[in-house]
């Protein structure tokens, strides 16, 4: 009987390259693309920056820079460049002709992240149409790369066995995605319209990669999510029930975690899984208070909810993994947030007790008496809202109804008080 020998995988041995221009903090940027690569299962070997006006259009960095790296990967075991920019195709190709060794850029590692979390059906047919999109332009150059099996970082996609080559495959297989993930968006609209209709409210989770968003659902609702000290641990988002203090039960979900330089296709292929945070009635905002950077990964955070349309959605700063701090519980108070740790349970209480308090104005029950000129106004409560009675009356319809927040200016015009 002939031998089984198992197939054994090596790690990747990385070396990580950046163009500094000035426009960003590189240094920062290359401790995230060492998380990143770490996710993706590589081992990073060293760090390579070269200060330039603007990246170089044929190699990204200089040739004879690029030669260097050449030589330190033949002594050091280097197989794969990671580049902290996005690569064009005939960027990628004149660099491994030189090098000899496989390169990738910041989009395409994040894309192989996603491709390894991507559980449901509708996160792993949007990793396969944010990769098809993106390899589309840069079919000219990439020869026959595009026909390797997908077996390490930068070549895998959920459900695929190789890249295709042709040009016309690629697009008739994005028009099929796009339709197949156009009727799931129209089932969660009418799953959103149901949740209003029956008066679920909402609490959304957001935050940086990273801060614990995952930890602090499992926390509060035993969902037994994925949690891991990893980029983009959960990719997918996750609903549970949670019940207040006030006796109320709300739906808690969880979403995808955010990064900077996060490159705008890959917000639209994801804005499925981030419309969780725009339909919410309240946002838990989750910052990582134990980290250097956390008043810039807030930033960036809720600049990217304003992008998608979330500035007019209550909002509740969650200070995070308190328990790495050295500071006594009662110096942790004060400001605009609530100060916890999803590990430990501290800050619970006053977490619950903030989230009640700020969704007492979120939805309001009220009966409305509204002309029959204004059926429209009535149309909306209908929809957005749960109406507990109905009756048209010689002066308009009178509503009994759970009318939400966006709607209570313009309702309170027509709140009927029995005299």
């Amino acid at each position: 009987m002939p031998a089984i020998y198992p197939n054994e995988q090596t790690t990747p041995q990385a070396v990580l390259i950046s163009v500094d221009t000035g426009e960003f903090d590189v240094e920062q940027s290359l401790d995230e693309l060492e998380e990143l690569s770490r996710t993706a299962g590589a081992q990073v070997l060293a760090r390579v920056v070269q200060k330039r006006e603007s990246p170089d259009s044929a190699t990204c960095i200089g040739s004879g820079r690029l030669e260097e790296v050449r030589d330190f990967c033949e002594a050091n075991g280097g197989d794969l460049l990671i580049f902290d920019v996005e690569l064009s195709a005939t960027q990628t190709r004149n660099i491994e002709e030189i090098t000899g060794v496989q390169a990738v850029d910041r989009t395409t590692l994040i894309l192989d992240i996603f491709a390894i979390r991507a559980r449901s059906k509708e996160g792993r047919l949007q990793v396969e149409l944010a990769q098809q999109r993106y390899r589309l332009p840069r079919l000219a150059g990439m020869g026959v790369k595009l026909s390797r099996l997908g077996a390490g970082i930068g070549t895998r996609g959920p459900g695929e066995t190789k890249l295709e080559t042709d040009r016309r495959h690629i697009r008739r297989r994005i028009q099929t995605l796009e339709r197949e993930l156009e009727q799931m968006e129209k089932r969660r609209e009418m799953m959103h319209r149901r949740r209003k209709k029956d008066g679920i409210t909402t609490v959304a989770i957001v935050g940086y990669t990273n801060v614990g968003k995952s930890t602090l659902l499992n926390a509060l609702t035993d969902a037994g999510v994925l949690a891991e000290d990893k980029l983009f641990a959960t990719l997918d988002p996750t609903a549970r029930s949670l019940t207040l203090p006030d006796g109320r039960s709300v739906l808690l979900v969880d979403t995808v975690g955010l990064i900077r330089r996060l490159p705008h296709h890959l917000v639209e292929a994801f804005k499925s899984t981030l419309e969780e945070a725009a339909q919410a009635d309240l946002i838990l905002h989750i910052c990582d208070i134990s980290s250097d950077e956390a008043g810039e990964q807030a930033e960036v955070t809720e600049r990217l909810l304003g992008e998608l349309g979330c500035g007019d959605i209550p909002l509740l700063r969650v200070y995070n993994k308190c328990d790495k701090l050295t500071l006594a519980p009662e110096e942790l108070s004060g400001g605009d947030g609530v100060f916890i740790s999803a590990k430990t349970g501290f800050g619970f209480d006053e977490l619950l007790r903030r989230i009640s308090k700020m969704l007492t104005t979120s939805s309001r029950r009220m009966t409305l008496l509204i002309p029959y000129d204004q059926g429209g106004f009535a149309a909306k409560v209908r929809e957005n809202g749960k109406v507990f009675s109905e009756e048209y009356v010689e002066d308009g319809i009178r509503l009994d109804a759970l009318v939400e927040s966006r709607l209570l200016r313009q309702a309170a015009e027509y709140e009927y008080k029995e005299s």
